[in-house]
């Protein structure tokens, strides 16, 4: 019998039992064998898994677990010695790689556990996170609300405007059941119900301003919670309801009582209105942080808006308070026009009517004054005379005045020679003073330019005014002329610090001083000697005359020529000087036209007589054209008197030497007649001479003549001797270098 290899049960076996512990194996290795696939799918897709080597060891563990249940179907039955090779070793390999699973569990354990504490650490921080990313939302949200309500606010500057659109505004995006804004009154006493959002309590309800729950609210910026029983809260009419949360905030309030420079705008005592918003009703709904934030920056921006809309009201009342003063002045302005104008409308009418008789009253007593008379009759026509020739004087001052007030009064700049114009001043004041027995003396420095540029006629106007006081308050002793080109240490005065001189190459500053041992001035009296129609005592003695005007306008001349007067005086009875200093231009390098200087003829070297000289005279004023006539036919010319520019026209022929053009009141005809002359005798040599006779300043009236033409302009009125010195500059010049 041959031996056998198998081994025999222990037990004997249960054949259904059997037949369940070989389905349970097979089952087993089959889940076994799956299992490692499984791992090996996980492994390969789980590229960053740190323990992919663990994985394959705990595969290889499965794996022999499965061989071994599956090995172990062969145990069921006689098996050979072959199977129990295999499921021996099977075990032992089993056994080796499952120790070493345990061990290594043993050191992946600690690991996985602190996988599993960073994996709970990072869901805490995602959770904060998220709960910071929800909070950022919020606060996006909210800035978003904030911007959306600050353009509704401040789409307009209208206040009511901007109260209405912030109670819509915010009940629209907070969902509130009822918005109200609590206005404090006139007296700062009481907080009066001026806006609502729904109008459920009427406008107008007040509530005392003092109550503990305002000035709990007022004493903060930030949003209060407040009892819905509360007097501002009571808005919802009563009823059975739980009252939502109640939130109020202050809103500061800008108070402009005026445009201030130092500390604008003027804030008065702090006011404040009361912004009251409620939930709805019957709700869980309770007030979020976010959403008091939003209720704070709103009542600020509503401050700023309100602010603003208070400016613009200001500025609005500013505005038209303006526009009326505006008005009110344009008004004023044109009244003062319409007064100017009519005041130099009267005094251009007065000027003619005055200087007309005084023309007829001059030129007669001049002609008189030539003719027989007896010693008595002639001391009555030099009176006549002299009385004319002071009044005549007087109406030019008070024209000039008159310009140089209303600023119309310009310089009639030119060449002229600088050392006659002082000698032509002392041959004038000589005899006057020889009467009183005065000795005069004038003194001119070496470096003082005999030509200038300025206004001659003005500037001799101020010395003889300046000389004629010295003369005239002067009872004994004498008067000193002096002129130099003031120096630096000569220009400023301490008593006009607005005078401040520049020197320069184009000009110098000329200096005349002119003293006197008269009746001297009280210091204090000095100021009002440059007062108009004013005259310091005791200067205003029965022997003076003139009207107060002379000094007033020779200040305002010397002005007008960059120039500065005073006077000094050391008291009464201790004389006076009188010091101006003016600006003239040298001829060669001022930029002012020059005119040839050319020399006046002496009284003595003119010619007495001009038998003759055929002249024509054109006047409309019977008795200007009588005088007129009488003067010249005076002088022996041969005369012919017309009274209208067609006739002037008409009678002048290449015969007449000189036409006298009467242009007292300016008109069309007088240059009209001056045009047509030019028109009429084409050759210059065939032309008389043209010279406009007027009573006229006026510069334009000069600009005028010379504009069309004429030869010379003579002021009115005119005496014998003036109409023989007119006469005989046009005969030798061809023209008249100045207005006579």
């Amino acid at each position: 019998m041959e031996a056998c290899n198998c081994i025999e049960p222990q037990w004997p076996a249960d054949e259904l039992l059997m037949k369940y512990q070989y389905i349970s194996d097979f089952f087993i290795a089959l889940a076994y064998f799956s299992i490692p696939l499984e791992l090996i799918y996980f492994v390969k897709k789980s590229a960053v898994f740190p323990y992919r080597w663990v994985l394959v060891q705990f595969g290889a563990f499965i794996v022999l677990c499965g061989a071994t249940h599956l090995i172990n179907l062969w145990t069921f039955t006689t098996h050979s010695r072959t199977v129990a090779v295999v499921m021996t070793t099977a075990k032992i390999l089993t056994a080796v790689v499952s120790c070493a699973t345990a061990l290594m569990l043993v050191h992946i354990i600690p690991d996985l556990l602190s996988v599993k504490t960073r994996e709970l650490f990072l869901k805490n921080k995602a959770a904060e996170l998220d709960r910071e990313m929800g909070l950022i939302r919020t606060q996006e949200e909210t800035g978003r609300h904030v911007r959306m309500l600050t353009h509704e606010i401040r789409s307009t500057l209208d206040r009511h405007t901007i109260l209405k659109t912030t109670l819509v505004e915010l009940g629209r995006t907070l969902s509130l059941e009822e918005c109200a804004l609590w206005m404090p009154t006139r007296t700062g006493l009481e907080l009066q119900l001026s806006y609502t959002l729904h109008h459920q309590n009427p406008v107008g309800f007040t509530v005392p301003i003092q109550l503990p729950m305002i000035n709990q609210v007022f004493s903060t910026n930030r949003a209060v919670k407040i009892s819905p029983s509360s007097p501002v809260a009571r808005l919802r009419p009563s009823g059975k309801y739980m009252p939502g949360e109640v939130v109020a905030v202050r809103v500061p309030l800008l108070h402009l009582s005026n445009f201030q420079i130092n500390d604008w705008p003027e804030l008065s005592t702090k006011r404040y209105a009361l912004m009251v918003l409620m939930l709805p009703s019957d709700s869980a709904r309770q007030w979020h942080v976010h959403e008091l934030e939003l209720v704070e920056v709103v009542a600020d921006q509503v401050a700023v808006a309100l602010s603003h809309a208070a400016i613009l009201e200001e500025s609005m009342r500013a505005r038209d308070l303006l526009m009326q003063q505006n008005v009110a002045l344009d008004l004023a302005r044109r009244e003062a026009e319409t007064a100017v104008r009519a005041r130099n409308d009267f005094l251009a009418v007065m000027n003619h009517e005055m200087r007309t008789p005084m023309h007829a009253i001059i030129a007669l007593s001049s002609l008189l004054q030539e003719t027989e008379l007896t010693p008595e009759q002639r001391l009555m026509v030099e009176t006549i005379l002299k009385s004319s020739n002071l009044l005549a004087a007087l109406i030019n001052d008070v024209l000039d005045l008159s310009k140089l007030e209303d600023g119309s009064l310009q310089l009639d700049m030119g060449t002229f020679n600088l050392h006659a114009l002082f000698r032509e001043a002392l041959n004038l004041i000589k005899p006057i003073a020889s009467v009183k027995k005065l000795s005069i003396t004038l003194s001119l420095s070496s470096d003082l330019p005999e030509y200038a540029i300025g206004d001659e006629k003005r500037l001799m106007q101020v010395l003889l005014n300046v000389v004629g006081n010295a003369v005239k308050f002067s009872k004994e002793g004498s008067i000193s002329i002096s002129a130099f080109v003031a120096k630096s240490e000569y220009l400023r005065d301490p008593r006009a610090p607005e005078f401040f001189p520049i020197p320069s190459d184009n000009h110098f500053y000329l200096r005349i001083q002119v003293k006197d041992t008269g009746l001297g001035i009280n210091p204090q009296d000095i100021p009002k000697l440059f007062t108009k129609f004013a005259q310091s005592q005791p200067l205003t003695t029965k022997n003076s005359s003139g009207g107060g005007l002379g000094l007033a306008i020779c200040k305002r001349f010397v002005n007008l020529m960059e120039g500065q007067i005073w006077i000094e005086s050391e008291g009464l009875g201790k004389g006076s000087t009188a010091i101006f200093i003016v600006k003239l231009g040298f001829p060669g390098h001022s930029n002012e036209s020059r005119l040839p200087f050319v020399p006046k003829v002496p009284g003595n070297h003119m010619p007495t007589n001009f038998s003759g000289l055929k002249v024509v005279v054109m006047d409309d004023n019977s008795v200007g054209r009588m005088v007129t006539k009488g003067l010249l036919m005076h002088l022996g010319c041969d005369v012919l008197a017309v009274g209208s520019a067609d006739e002037c026209v008409r009678v002048v022929t290449p015969e007449h030497k000189v036409v006298f053009l009467d242009a007292s009141v300016p008109g069309a005809d007088t240059y009209e007649v001056a045009v047509r002359l030019h028109e009429k005798f084409s050759k210059r040599l065939d032309r008389p001479f043209i010279v406009a006779l007027t009573g006229n300043t006026d510069r334009m009236v000069k600009e005028n003549c010379s504009r069309v033409g004429m030869d010379g302009v003579v002021l009115k009125p005119i005496s014998v001797d003036k109409m023989r010195s007119v006469l005989s500059e046009l005969l030798e010049h061809g023209f008249l270098v100045e207005s006579q």
